[in-house]
Formats: C-alpha cells, sequence, structure tokens
C-alpha cells in the first residue's frame, strides 16, 4: 500500500525515529502505526512510543470531597483564556458538586440532572451563550470510602491535572495526597499489575523477545532477559511498583503500607489528553483573508 507523508510525520513524531526508517516501517507493517512502533522497538531504532495522546483542548479538572464521597471532573473549553474565566470557573463549580451530590452513572445521566428548575445540561448552553466558547462536560468519576480510610486529592498547573486516590486502612490524608502528588508527575497507567491487560502484556513480550533476539543473545537466555526486562516496564506503567517521588528508596506500595494503609484506587485527568486540536495555518489563513477568500 502507499504510505502516506503523514502516515510518516506521525510515527516520526511518536517514535522520535528517522523520516527513512519510518518509511521502512510503514512499508514492512501495511501502513499500520501501532504495528511500525513495535518494529522500530524491535530494530532498536525507537526504545519507546511518544505518548500518541496530544494535549491540546483547553479547559479544567475540578475535584471536591464531601464526607466519604470525592469527585474529580473535567470540563472543556476552546481556550485557555476561558479556562481562566470567573464565570467559567463558578459553573464547573456548581457542575461538579451538583454531580457529586447525585451520583449519576454516565455524562448522559449528568447532564440530565436537576439543577433548580433546570438540568447541567442547560446550565452548560447558557455558559456556552454567556461565555461565547463551546463547554462541554468531558468526563467525571465518584469515589466512595469508609470512615477508615482516605481521600488524596491534588491539582497541579491551575487545575491542568487533576488526582483523585483513595488509600484505605488509614485516616492520615497526607498519605493519600503524597502519592496524588507522585501521580501526578510520573503518570502511571495502572495501578498494579493486576490491572494490565493481557493483550498488552503478551505485545510487550513479543517486543522484548524480537529486541533481545536482535540483539544477537542466545535463545536460552532470551527468556530470563523477558522476565527482567518485563519487570521493569511493570514498574514503569503501574504505580505500586514506582519508586516514591519523595523517597527512592522504597516503592509507593511501600511508602503507603508503612502508614498502615492500601492503595487501591487512583484517577487522574489530564486537560485534553486524547483530544487532537485542529492546527490552524497561520500563513495559510492570512493569505485567504487578502486574497478575499
Amino acid at each position: 500500500m502507499a504510505i502516506t507523508a503523514a502516515q510518516v510525520k506521525e510515527l516520526r513524531e511518536r517514535t522520535g525515529a528517522g523520516m527513512m526508517d519510518c518509511k521502512k516501517a510503514l512499508i514492512a507493517t501495511n501502513g499500520d502505526i501501532d504495528a511500525a512502533i513495535d518494529y522500530l522497538r524491535e530494530n532498536g531504532i525507537a526504545k519507546a512510543a511518544k505518548k500518541a495522546d496530544r494535549i491540546a483542548a483547553e479547559g479544567i479538572t475540578y475535584l471536591v470531597e464531601e464526607g466519604n464521597k470525592a469527585l474529580v471532573l473535567e470540563i472543556n473549553s476552546e481556550t485557555d483564556f476561558v479556562a481562566k474565566n470567573e464565570k467559567f470557573l463558578e459553573l464547573v463549580k456548581e457542575v461538579g458538586n451538583v454531580i457529586l451530590k447525585a451520583e449519576p452513572k454516565s455524562i448522559e445521566e449528568a447532564l440530565a440532572v436537576s439543577v433548580g428548575d433546570e438540568t447541567i445540561e442547560t446550565l452548560i448552553n447558557n455558559g456556552i451563550a454567556t461565555i461565547g466558547e463551546k463547554l462541554s462536560l468531558r468526563r467525571f468519576e465518584v469515589i466512595t470510602k469508609t470512615d477508615a480510610d482516605s481521600f488524596g486529592t491534588y491539582s497541579h498547573m491551575g487545575g491542568r491535572i487533576g488526582v483523585l486516590t483513595l488509600v484505605e486502612g488509614t485516616t492520615d490524608g497526607e498519605v493519600a495526597k503524597d502519592v496524588a502528588m507522585h501521580i501526578a508527575a510520573l503518570n502511571p497507567k495502572y495501578l498494579d499489575e493486576s490491572q494490565v491487560p493481557q493483550e498488552e502484556l503478551d505485545r510487550e513480550k513479543k517486543v522484548l523477545s524480537e529486541q533481545a533476539l536482535n540483539e544477537g543473545k542466545p535463545a536460552a537466555i532470551v527468556e530470563k532477559m523477558i522476565v527482567g526486562r518485563l519487570n521493569k516496564y511493570l514498574e514503569e506503567i503501574c504505580v505500586t511498583k514506582q519508586k516514591f517521588v519523595k523517597d527512592d528508596s522504597m516503592t509507593v506500595e511501600q511508602f503507603v503500607a508503612s502508614k498502615g494503609g492500601k492503595l487501591t484506587k487512583f484517577v487522574r485527568y489530564e486537560v485534553g489528553e486524547g483530544i487532537e486540536k485542529k492546527e490552524d495555518n497561520f500563513a495559510e489563513e492570512v493569505m485567504n483573508q487578502v486574497r478575499g477568500n
């Protein structure tokens, strides 16, 4: 199949590999981006794929606790200016507090929640009319705990990143907050190994196996190498296995255990992750204005 310049560009951005290597990998994998990333890694050309999801959409995350319930949500706007607008922030707070009380199970249910004589959807639509930008409730999660547990909340960069953690077995909120700060910084994908999909583990094993064989390692020791490298991979993506940022002599799991608790859940939202923002060509826009287009 024909490989497009856009495909090569995307692969280069995601792996940092050279243009010709990217083109070769795409040809070898019939244009499959993910397979091409594996191809480059297997051949030692790219150590790891860069983050595929581009942080582009604007908005804010919001965190709130009330008794044994806590909420984290994300509401998007079109520009960063509006994300700092007082009316927008008031809207986010009102929507968050209403959702925390109502505990809807989906975005659709949340939009239908009553706020006086209106609904959350009406509130947001009124906000659009007043502020002049498209606003949207993107996602939220409500977590509950017992009196013996603690929540940790941490907002970073003015709400660009919001993290909510649940630590069971201790009421020391500072422990849960320290873990939330760690998660904001290191951005783990999973709580522990049990949450990693088998498909992802199998794929990583294949990549690591091909890496070892392409390095000329004897097949007899490849399996042992894979075990070590897979453990290293799990340390990178599972928060419980990560070295604790405030004390790298222990893992996050060990730190929490030393305080008598156990991290059982976390939610980390980063504004706009996974949403691709339109790239405007400024020069082309100016030329179109000059031409009267």
